[in-house]
């Protein structure tokens, strides 16, 4: 009898061998075979340089930046979950390829009854179950092929997850630190209008102007405080964001860095850092195998792919062996016994016959499952080309901004001065002098802004490229 089996399974393994390269049908994809045409070059200007994209963190030049930066790497609580997932996955795919492995069970234990005669018995059992499905089609192999290269998409978004986290720190770092510029230009304006204030005042007490114009300069102070203390609550907002990213409680006004040693400096010259000196961008084609999350898009695709090959192999036979073994006795001394022990082999052949469609209608589910995966691939794909095309064309106009409003920062601070003397000597009204204060803190404001934009910008396109921190 254990010969016919033998027989049987070298017979079936042969008609194996000849099928199975039939059965693979899991397509080979390219990670650029879109249904969009790519361009060889960026479409946007870019400008010429060699830095790299990697390592953009240290081309700052801050300390203070890539400390926070490297404490939110380690601290933040999202983060530490995406790290998680990735364990998790990895234990997915184990599983999944466990059923390509023998499965061997111990089952002990102990059996009493009464017969008609109302004898009783007993007896003590060792049995060892064993069963084991060969995966002579890859049905198994590829429902774990298929879980493997979830893992690594997953593996993959936490490499973006990485990276968006060191650009959200570095952004809202750039943030917070305008918002206290802004916040110091609006508190120096308040002194500058107080100024007025008291200059329209001793004009009015000699009764050289009207009391409108008195009106008018207190107003216009009354606004500036108020804009200041805006500026000052943007300030606090941002400092709280930047501590939750840091996974620190968002309370404390000075926020400790990596040993607590480190803390932000209230009394620290604050600038806003130059933005680093232009890039490399590479090709386009080129984002498909560096992006992460394109990567990641790209490997639940083939994902999607192995579970529909599954899917289809599901069709086939299922080709298992069942063994059992062990003693039996009616003394638990007995189970030791040699002559006690029993064993049985079978081999079987499973051929799916009629399931209610339920196989069919999974194939169907898991094609479109593909196509679904196909199409949000591309989404990702395309958008990250957007990312890098709007970063890149934003470089070369926020520069222009910027040395525009450079140059207004400069005019409307000689005008401001030039219209305090000329107020003092009675040739202007009071409202051209308060525009003048009005244009001057708005310049400063603006330039401010594009400074922080421009950075920013930078961070954007080191993410939408792909660059390692």
């Amino acid at each position: 009898m254990a010969k016919n089996h033998a027989s049987w399974l070298v017979m079936f393994s042969m008609l194996a061998f000849f099928v199975l390269p039939a059965c693979n049908s899991t397509p080979k994809r390219d990670p650029s075979a879109l249904d969009i045409a790519l361009p060889a070059q960026w479409q946007s200007p870019v400008p010429p340089g060699d830095q790299s994209v990697t390592h953009w963190l240290a081309t700052f030049n801050d300390g203070l930046l890539t400390a926070l930066v490297e404490n939110g790497l380690r601290q933040n609580f999202d983060l530490r979950s995406a790290a998680v997932r990735i364990d998790v996955a990895r234990e997915q795919a184990t599983i999944a390829g466990a059923g390509r492995l023998p499965q061997l069970f111990f089952a002990p234990g102990y059996q009493r009854g009464k017969d008609g005669l109302n004898s009783e018995s007993g007896q003590f059992l060792a049995l060892f179950n064993l069963s084991w499905e060969l995966d002579v089609w890859g049905r198994i192999k590829a429902s774990q092929q298929a879980a493997v290269e979830d893992a690594v998409a997953v593996s993959k978004d936490y490499q973006a997850a990485r990276l968006s986290l060191a650009a959200r720190i570095a952004q809202v770092y750039f943030q917070w630190t305008e918002a206290r510029l802004q916040a110091e230009v609006a508190t120096q304006s308040v002194k500058d209008r107080g100024v007025i204030v008291e200059l329209v005042r001793g004009r009015f007490n000699k009764g050289l102007t009207r009391g409108l114009d008195l009106r008018l300069a207190l107003t216009d102070l009354a606004n500036a405080e108020a804009q200041s203390a805006q500026m000052h609550n943007d300030v606090q907002i941002l400092h709280k964001q930047l501590q939750v990213l840091l996974g620190q409680y968002p309370g404390s006004d000075a926020m400790a860095i990596c040993d607590q040693a480190h803390e932000f400096a209230p009394t620290k010259i604050l600038h806003l850092s130059e933005p680093p000196a232009t890039l490399t961008a590479g090709l386009p084609s080129e984002l498909l195998n560096r992006r992460p999350d394109v990567v990641s898009a790209f490997k639940r695709l083939q994902a999607a792919d192995q579970r529909l090959a599954s899917s289809e192999k599901a069709l086939l036979p299922r080709v298992t062996l069942t063994a059992a073994g062990g003693s039996v006795g009616p003394a638990l001394a007995d189970i030791v016994d040699p002559r006690a022990a029993a064993w049985n082999l079978v081999a079987g052949l499973a051929q799916p016959l009629f399931t209610g469609d339920r196989l069919q209608a999974d194939i169907h589910l898991k094609q479109a499952n593909v196509e679904e995966a196909y199409n949000q691939y591309q989404s990702v794909a395309l958008n990250a080309f957007r990312e890098v095309e709007q970063a890149l064309a934003a470089e070369s106009r926020l520069r222009e901004q910027e040395q525009a409003l450079r140059e207004a920062v400069s005019q409307t601070e000689a005008s401001r001065k030039l219209a305090v003397y000329s107020y003092r000597q009675g040739l202007i009204e009071i409202l051209t002098l308060l525009d003048s204060y009005r244009s001057t803190l708005n310049a400063q404001s603006a330039h401010l802004a594009v400074q922080r934009q421009l950075l920013t910008n930078r961070i954007g396109l080191y993410l939408a490229l792909g660059g390692a921190v």
